[in-house]
């Protein structure tokens, strides 16, 4: 089993950042044991999100995971059970996984590993040399690529696999990302899978330094995707044009601001969150 401690290289531990995986589940009681299996055994903290499942995914994960944080999310789908997790997260490095089997928890110390060399946020791809999947579809294929094009032209990004969500980052990461309040009740934009769409832009655009890190994306073991290519996709594109004139009109109050000509150097800071419409 992969083990973090292979990236420490002699650091004594009083020195490491303690590691946090968030772990969103829905109905997945059935696949959790393929999780925690793989799990490398030095990981500091699990912190998992019960997406209020009508199975036994509550009390399988307390199992796993006895000493984990178990958290149940205060709104629906998968962006609002990552900012609940992320919320209950106490490590100074927060990887985000999912509950199905598809990513690969044996993978955490590659995305730790490159946080440790210098970068800010590491962006899991299944398209750089290394990465794969078993389950992406010639549609959803077509589609990732052509997100993948708008959002590195508008954003002057080097993206390969926007939404992929096998991410890891510094907790100070959480500051730009911006989520939605997690006490409010009424859904929020940001709540669903487009998420990864609205961490990867708010990153980009506050000049962190990202490194890509292939992964394998394997066929979620049992059950079905709630994942809707058509619809989850629209919500991604609409994600992608609400950031850009956002960050564009933030941008414009800070050069005037500032009487200067030039891109402001964390436009993001400017923006708040938004209610779903």
């Amino acid at each position: 089993m992969a083990k973090l401690a292979t990236i420490w290289d002699g650091t004594p531990h009083t020195e490491r950042p303690r590691v946090s995986v968030v772990i969103p589940a829905l109905n997945e009681e059935r696949n959790l044991p393929f999780v925690a299996a793989k799990m490398p055994s030095d990981v500091d903290e699990i912190v998992f999100v019960n997406g209020n499942s009508v199975d036994n995914t509550a009390v399988v994960a307390r199992e796993l995971w006895p000493d984990g944080i178990h958290v149940s999310q205060t709104r629906k789908g998968k962006g609002n059970a990552l900012a609940c997790g992320f919320k209950a997260a106490t490590g100074d490095i927060i990887v985000m996984i999912d509950a199905d089997g598809s990513t690969d928890p044996m993978e955490i110390p590659s995305f730790v590993g490159a946080l440790v060399s210098g970068a800010d946020f590491a962006k899991g791809s299944r398209f750089i040399q290394g990465g794969g999947s078993a389950d992406i579809t010639a549609f959803r294929r077509v589609g990732n690529w052509g997100l993948n094009v708008m959002v590195n032209t508008l954003f002057t990004t080097k993206y390969t696999d926007l939404c992929y969500g096998y991410n890891a980052f510094w907790r100070s990461c959480l500051d730009v990302m911006r989520l939605p309040d997690i006490h409010r009740t009424a859904p929020q934009w940001g709540d669903g899978f487009e998420i990864e769409t609205l961490i990867n832009v708010r990153v980009a655009a506050s000049r962190l330094k990202i490194a890509e890190v292939c992964s394998y994306e394997a066929n979620r073991i049992h059950g079905t995707s709630n994942l809707n290519a058509v619809r989850d996709g629209t919500r991604v594109l609409r994600t992608i044009r609400r950031e850009f004139f956002l960050i564009k009109k933030a941008a414009r109050v800070e050069r005037r601001r500032h009487g200067q000509r030039q891109w402001a150097p964390h436009p993001i800071d400017q923006l708040g969150t938004e209610q779903a419409s």
